[in-house]
């Protein structure tokens, strides 16, 4: 099974293609994204965010409670449909928040997953992928992962300079 990543622009576009019935929103709050219709309301998550990694006054830095949504929410998908249906997370440009979110699922849903491994994958399948290293540190300690998601993410550094990324498939593990 595969978690899909791509940019709000391509949201509608990636369910079709990949017949997900599951979404991920990482995007500000207050922006208007328009739930495909195939995706029940109850199957799309939104988490209304800023892409940064350093908290600044009138930005929503990426927090605890958000990724517990997260994980909560992947938790159910992979329990429930996980092995018949693919999950689509995307953010404003499939950077940095929907990146991190594809990578934190590959290490929630395998905790035996190599985190560098990981991390080789996403840099190979989307050159500009710069994964949020806020959202990934906080999955990290709550995942118990002992500082190695956040190091292998650091490692990668940042990727390649683009408007918005091209979208990508990540195989999940188990």
């Amino acid at each position: 099974m595969h978690v899909h990543v791509c940019s709000l622009s391509r949201l509608a576009e990636t369910v079709e293609a990949t017949g997900a019935r599951h979404v991920v929103t990482l995007i500000n709050q207050g922006t208007v994204v328009e739930r495909p219709r195939s995706v029940a309301a109850e199957d799309h998550l939104f988490l209304g965010m800023n892409d940064i990694v350093t908290p600044m006054d009138g930005y929503i830095a990426p927090a605890e409670a958000h990724v517990e949504r997260l994980l909560g929410f992947v938790d159910g998908w992979w329990r429930t449909h996980g092995a018949a249906s693919p999950l689509v997370v995307h953010c404003w440009a499939g950077i940095s928040r929907s990146t991190a979110a594809a990578y934190i699922t590959a290490c929630a849903i395998d905790p035996e997953a190599d985190e560098e491994a990981l991390a080789d994958e996403i840099r190979r399948l989307s050159p500009s992928a710069t994964p949020n290293l806020r959202l990934v540190t906080i999955a990290d300690a709550m995942l118990g992962r002992n500082g190695r998601m956040a190091t292998a993410i650091q490692r990668i550094g940042r990727g390649a300079d683009a408007f918005e990324g091209v979208p990508f498939a990540l195989r999940l593990g188990r």
